[in-house]
């Protein structure tokens, strides 16, 4: 590993990653993406990811874990906190960041488990729905046009380290998604399909729509299935990310 000590703020790398980290779609330019943080590092590294480069400050240099994390890059740029904020989105921001390089964009694996999006707006609610749909072992995620980018900042760090073992394809239209040959699941209110009491697909892709205007005509259109979350409570509507949740956690009851 090559180590560098960096003091000045002009440094070629510095000011290329302090780019990156203000574009939240900068990595579709680059084909790189900052992750912060030793929690994010570990999960990349578990996964099987190489990190580009590291950087981390001159007190984590001296923390042996950190350090130690460091190594599995072949460069590190050792600065200070001060250099190190100008990278950071975080008000406390954390010790130790990396530059990952991205893969090139898979294809639609058509047998797949899938999550679609479809024109999310918001990251938390994209990066939740990426941690749920690993947790639940859905692997694939299909984003259409107009979905906050996959890769920004907000979401890597709402999806905890999901990203990493996830197929993620993104900038999708509706008619891409004819390359699927599982069928397709929304959720809809005008449903007599009750989600816990209707046998789903197995496998499906579950449809998630716009946070305010929910899936498109278009896309529920090529549904095969809608069904209802119960809400005895009485309110309109779920969050995005709480009914994803809830989505995928039936399909995997129903599938064990």
């Amino acid at each position: 590993m090559k180590v560098d000590h960096i003091t000045s703020r002009d440094n070629a790398a510095l000011v290329r990653l302090r780019k990156l980290t203000a574009d939240g779609s900068g990595y579709r330019k680059t084909g790189s993406v900052w992750i912060e943080g030793d929690h994010l590092l570990r999960a990349a590294l578990q996964r099987g990811w190489t990190p580009a480069l590291v950087v981390l400050t001159e007190a984590a240099m001296q923390d042996f874990a950190l350090a130690a994390l460091a190594e599995s890059a072949p460069r590190a740029l050792v600065v200070p906190t001060t250099l190190f904020k100008g990278l950071s989105g975080l008000e406390s921001p954390a010790q130790i960041g990396a530059e990952l390089t991205l893969p090139a964009a898979p294809a639609i694996e058509p047998q797949a488990a899938s999550v679609v999006l479809d024109r999310l707006q918001d990251a938390g609610n994209v990066g939740a729905i990426l941690r749920s749909a690993a947790a639940f072992g859905v692997r694939q995620v299909l984003a259409l046009k107009g979905t906050a980018a996959l890769w920004s900042p907000k979401v890597v760090r709402a999806g905890q380290g999901a990203h990493f073992g996830l197929r993620l394809i993104e900038a999708l239209t509706a008619d891409d998604l004819a390359a699927l040959a599982v069928p397709m699941v929304a959720t809809s209110s005008h449903t007599k399909h009750v989600l816990h009491r209707v046998a789903l697909p197995q496998p499906c892709a579950w449809v998630l729509g716009h946070e305010g205007q929910g899936v498109s005509t278009e896309l529920m259109a090529r549904c095969a299935l809608t069904v209802g979350i119960p809400q005895p409570g009485g309110e309109e509507s779920l969050n995005v990310a709480a009914a994803a949740a809830i989505c995928l956690y039936e399909s995997e009851r129903q599938r064990g």
